[in-house]
Order: structure tokens, then C-alpha cells, then sequence
């Protein structure tokens, strides 16, 4: 079975609305606006395109990565690799055609049979609507968080308000920085 991995930029009242300055949210730009930036703190994202043979997104998150992510040397890595797009209206007219094969998968009975295939670890960018919908059925195994020292109040947040069970996570590994900034690395205890 494969590993699904939730990656997010997060405050540390749970947001992950606007991280990098997309329109719409009032504190958009929060990582780079307010914290110092330390190239040893973000180590966590090469090594994610590094270790990652595809990528899942959902719609929302796609429209606004696909214009853009491939494109940027940061994110050379996941040009080529496979992408998955979790849309119960995106058409195939809708993607792009310079970021790799990518394919729309319409449930999440869709992403649990991608999860049963071949091939190593699947990352999720983004795509706060996606998280919760993946966390709520039991499909994310692993969540990779930089944690920033900021409380933004309103905004998307990363974990569902469900009324779920308790669900256990294990840390597996850490690392707090000079800026304030926090690496927190969990498996989800299924």
C-alpha cells in the first residue's frame, strides 16, 4: 500500500489559507511576511519532491498550482512525476499540459484504490477541502507540517471539524528553529 502524505504550511491555530500570497484571504503571505526565512527550516520540501512519486490535489488547489508549479525551478521535481486531481467537475480540457501526466479521479473510493496500487509515497499539496475529506475516511497515513509561529484567527484550516473519533499519531520526527518555526513529522496510527 502506498503512503498518502499531507504537507502544509500551518499557523499555530491551524490555518493554511494563502500561505504564499494568493488573492482572497486577508493575511495572505503569512509565511514570508512574518517570519525570518531559513533555508534549513524548509529542507522538509526537497526532500519531499525527492522521496514523492506522485502528487494528489484537489481542484481548487490544482487551478492554482498548474499555472504556475510548473514553471518553477523549486518545484522541478514534481514536474514530470504522475499527478492525481480529486474534481467531481474538472474536465480533462481544464489541465494543463506542461506538468506531467495528470489524472481526475472523482471519489475518494478513487484515491483508496490509488492507495492500493504500486509505487511509493503520494504527497498532498495544499487542497484544505481535500484534507478533510481524506483525513475524515482514514486515507492519510503521514502529515509532514511546518509549523509557524502565528495565530491568524479566520481562515481555511487543515483539520476537519468532524465530529470523528480520536485518531492517534505518532511522532517520528522533529526539529524547532531560530525563526520559530517548528518541523513536526506524524504517522497516523490506523
Amino acid at each position: 500500500m502506498r503512503t498518502l502524505i499531507s504537507t502544509a504550511f500551518v499557523s499555530l491555530d491551524g490555518v493554511v489559507e494563502a500561505p504564499g500570497g494568493e488573492p482572497g484571504y486577508r493575511n495572505s503571505g503569512w509565511t514570508f511576511k512574518h517570519t525570518e526565512f531559513l533555508p534549513e527550516a524548509f529542507e522538509i520540501k526537497g526532500r519531499e519532491q525527492k522521496e514523492a512519486t506522485a502528487m494528489l490535489l484537489g481542484r481548487v488547489s490544482y487551478q492554482a498550482f498548474s499555472p504556475v508549479w510548473p514553471d518553477m525551478a523549486d518545484f522541478a521535481d514534481y514536474k514530470e512525476m504522475p499527478k492525481y486531481v480529486v474534481s467531481t467537475t474538472l474536465t480533462e480540457d481544464d489541465l494543463v499540459s506542461n506538468w506531467g501526466e495528470t489524472t481526475i479521479l472523482r471519489s475518494l473510493d478513487e484515491v483508496a484504490a490509488l492507495k492500493e496500487t504500486e509505487g511509493g509515497p503520494i504527497i498532498v499539496h495544499g487542497s484544505a477541502a481535500l484534507n478533510h475529506a481524506l483525513s475524515d475516511a482514514g486515507l492519510i497515513d503521514r502529515y509532514h507540517l511546518l509549523v509557524f509561529p502565528l495565530l491568524l484567527g479566520a481562515g481555511k484550516r487543515l483539520f476537519s471539524s468532524a465530529d470523528n473519533d480520536t485518531r492517534k499519531l505518532k511522532l517520528v520526527e522533529h526539529e524547532a528553529y531560530a525563526n520559530g518555526l517548528q518541523k513536526q513529522i506524524f504517522d497516523v496510527i490506523h
